[in-house]
């Protein structure tokens, strides 16, 4: 019977209470939320707990984060580790507030269940990840500059984007005198055309003046001598 006994007190001892496990995932500077909670039915279930770095041990907490009392938070190492549940229901998660990549790694929730090996142990993997950053509009510029002939070999690129424009934003070129090349050569014909009759219709339009003229001379000179006669 004792033999039984130490058997039974041996296999608790070294394989201790069952831990459950879960995987919570966030980003840099987001806060983070690990669930933990207990069975609270009655206020005398209320009980001390706490959050450490790294997998439960056989008790208490390696490298505590958080204790409590059961009713208020006791101790706290780092102001960014914070309790925002309700603690008289049993919840017991841990925020992070403004998470980093150092975050990331195991954590363990254990809950002070009076008795021996009654305590309440739960691991969670805790992965912290960079923001994912959105890609660039395909309108881009690309510009190298190499260093001179000789020199230490230095190299840059510098990348610039622009946002697309749509047909009806894109910007519309003044509309000239001409259409098109016809329209053009149209024009300009025209435009000789019309250097070259001026010329004409002036000379004829002088012509006729001066035969008037004569006409108008040589009827005087009938008059006249008719006159005279």
């Amino acid at each position: 019977m004792s033999c039984f006994c130490m058997n039974w007190v041996l296999l608790i001892l070294f394989t201790g209470p069952t831990v459950s496990e879960s995987v919570v995932k966030g980003e840099v500077g987001q806060n983070v939320t690990v669930p933990c909670f207990y069975s609270v039915k009655s206020p005398y279930d209320i009980t001390s707990m706490c959050w450490g770095r790294g997998s439960c041990p056989s008790s208490k907490c390696y490298q505590p984060i958080i204790w409590t009392d059961g009713w208020k938070v006791t101790v706290q190492y780092d102001s960014r580790y914070m309790l925002k549940g309700n603690l008289l229901v049993g919840d017991v998660s841990l925020t992070i507030m403004n998470a980093k990549e150092a975050d990331s790694g195991t954590y363990c929730c254990r809950v002070e269940i009076p008795g021996w090996f009654n305590d309440q142990t739960s691991n969670h993997e805790v992965v912290i990840e960079k923001a994912r950053i959105s890609t660039a509009s395909p309108h881009t510029y690309t510009s190298q500059q190499a260093s001179a002939p000789g020199s230490a070999s230095e190299s840059f690129t510098i990348t610039r984007t622009w946002p697309s424009v749509s047909a009806s934003q894109a910007p519309q070129t003044a509309s000239g005198p001409c259409s098109s090349t016809l329209d053009c050569l149209d024009v300009t014909a025209n435009l000789q055309n019309l250097s070259i009759s001026l010329p004409s219709q002036q000379r004829s339009q002088n012509e006729l003046y001066i035969g008037i003229g004569l006409s108008v001379a040589i009827l005087a000179v009938l008059i006249l001598a008719l006159f005279l006669t």
